[in-house]
């Protein structure tokens, strides 16, 4: 139930990991996009500025060159109010003067003959008058006058602009604005936005490119962002200006690449750790099962021996037999041998529990793997002979000497002979093959016997493991045995390996480097 738990909640997290770099993958793009169009709209509006100035500058270039006024019309507005709390009137006058000009229009480069324009200077004064020295007439002086005369510069604009829009509207794009200006303005307006990405734009009038464009600009209306420009008096425009973003996807994802890494990297700790502690739990289970057919397993080969004894220590009390020192003898090398073979899976235990703390010490000589393998076959010879098999030797290999210590590396040996006796229900018929593999030695104990599957061949080596035959302890041993063997074995730089199929016998391989 904690296991289920725990991955539903890791599920949980990466949903919720997921869902926020999408959300804010998503948000970048609004922002984007928020960016794009305000950039395009100062652009758009640079543009039509800049061009404006330029009119606007030529206009007073020229009525400043001296050029006579075809006409001229003077407009003029008073108005009077009286401020009975000041005792007094106050006098306001605005006059304004229109001077029309007809030029020629090469000045301007429109294409036409001529052009009218027109200049508006504006007068204002103000007049304050003290009623008790009026006389009816209004002609008495001024208590205080306040004159100006300045040039109407907002009208002037509006009137400017209108005529502005009004004559370049049919006027050719390519010669309103340069490919240059607008990739300039472009990229100064997108960097001071904070979009620093290659782009593509053109100018397109009534759906039709013009001149005026990049040269890999290719109009996708899924990713062109648009606005118009250079709109007329009614606020419309054929023209419009289109930038596409190329790279988009992926300047897009870069913003928010660190903080993805992030995410995935502090995800990727959370499944490790937790596939950690369910390897751990799952470890610890099966070490807690070991360890308990260990105790299972000991309890069974201990119980027989010290039996046995218990029987022999009651048979020598017995009067009868105690004065048959035949039998006596005989059960004292009964309770001998039962005590060597308790002795002996105690030494397994120990020398094991040394071995994973470094403290067995093993001093390694120069010996002939053949003279170890005869000696380690006298050990058993016995007992294979008693179960009418045979052990056979089959020394192929023409070098044998190897940097091993004898009594162990004959462990070994006795160890897989022994294990090749007890899982054969029938004669045991074990065949010792020895071969050169370069500069290496193979040693192959085959037998006849029961084999084993794939499962078990996986987790043979391991320390305590058994395989499971129920209730059933016909074969002795803690499962230490192989253990040993892959222990000493890799302490001499060998390898173990082993090939068995089910019902038909297995063969062990030591890999071990000869001495050149």
């Amino acid at each position: 139930m904690l296991v289920i738990l725990m991955s539903l909640s890791l599920i949980g997290i990466i949903f919720v990991q997921v869902y926020f770099i999408n959300n804010s993958l998503q948000n970048e793009k609004r922002q984007f996009t928020l960016n794009v169009k305000r950039s395009l709209s100062f652009v758009s509006s640079a543009i039509e500025d800049r061009e404006f100035q330029n009119y606007a500058t030529k206009m007073h270039e020229l009525i400043a060159s001296g050029v006579v006024a075809d006409s001229i019309n003077l407009k003029e507005l008073i108005v009077r109010t009286q401020d009975d709390a000041a005792n007094q009137t106050i006098v306001y006058k605005s006059a304004i003067l229109e001077e029309s000009y007809k030029v020629p229009s090469l000045f301007f480069d429109i294409g036409l003959d001529s052009i009218s324009i027109s200049r508006l200077t504006n007068q204002r004064e103000t007049v304050v008058y003290d009623n008790n020295a009026l006389d009816g007439n209004l002609r008495i002086s001024p208590v205080k006058t306040i004159r100006e005369f300045s040039t109407l510069s907002e009208l002037e604009k509006k009137l400017y602009e209108l005529q502005y829009r009004e004559q370049y509207k049919n006027y050719p794009i390519y010669k309103r604005i340069s490919t240059n200006d607008v990739e300039r303005l472009l990229l100064k307006q997108l960097k001071d936005d904070g979009i620093e990405t290659n782009f593509e734009f053109a100018i397109y009038d009534k759906d039709l490119a013009t001149k005026v464009q990049s040269s890999n600009f290719e109009l996708d209306k899924a990713s062109t962002y648009g606005v118009p420009i250079f709109l007329d008096n009614h606020n419309e425009s054929n023209y419009k200006l289109y930038v596409d973003f190329p790279n988009r996807n992926k300047y897009l994802f870069n913003t928010i690449i660190g903080m993805t890494l992030l995410s995935i990297l502090f995800t990727m700790i959370i499944i490790f750790a937790f596939a950690s502690a369910i390897y751990q739990i799952i470890k610890q289970r099966q070490i807690s099962q070991i360890k308990t057919d260990f105790i299972n397993n000991m309890t069974h080969e201990f119980k027989t021996p010290i039996a046995t004894i218990n029987l022999a220590l009651d048979s020598i009390r017995n009067p009868k037999i105690i004065g048959d020192q035949e039998k006596v003898l005989r059960y004292l090398k009964m309770i001998k041998d039962e005590n060597k073979r308790m002795h002996a899976q105690v030494e397994n235990v120990l020398r094991i529990s040394k071995l994973e703390r470094n403290e067995l010490n093993i001093s390694k000589d120069r010996v002939s793997l053949h003279d170890l393998i005869e000696d380690a076959i006298t050990h058993v010879e016995l007992i294979v002979e008693d179960r009418q098999g045979y052990v056979k030797t089959h020394f192929e290999a023409d070098k044998a000497s190897v940097l091993a210590n004898e009594t162990h590396f004959t462990n070994v040996i006795v160890n897989m002979l022994d294990n090749a006796i007890k899982y054969s229900d029938d004669a045991p018929k074990i065949d010792v093959y020895t071969e050169n593999v370069g500069n290496h030695i193979l040693l192959k104990v085959s037998d006849q016997g029961n084999g084993m599957s794939k499962q078990v061949q996986k987790r043979i080596f391991e320390k305590f493991y058994r395989e499971h035959t129920g209730n059933v302890h016909n074969v002795k041993g803690h499962g230490l045995g192989l253990a040993y063997v892959k222990q000493i074995v890799e302490d001499h730089q060998g390898h173990i390996s082993v090939e068995s199929e089910k019902g038909k016998g297995s063969t062990f391989i030591i890999r071990l480097p000869l001495i050149t």
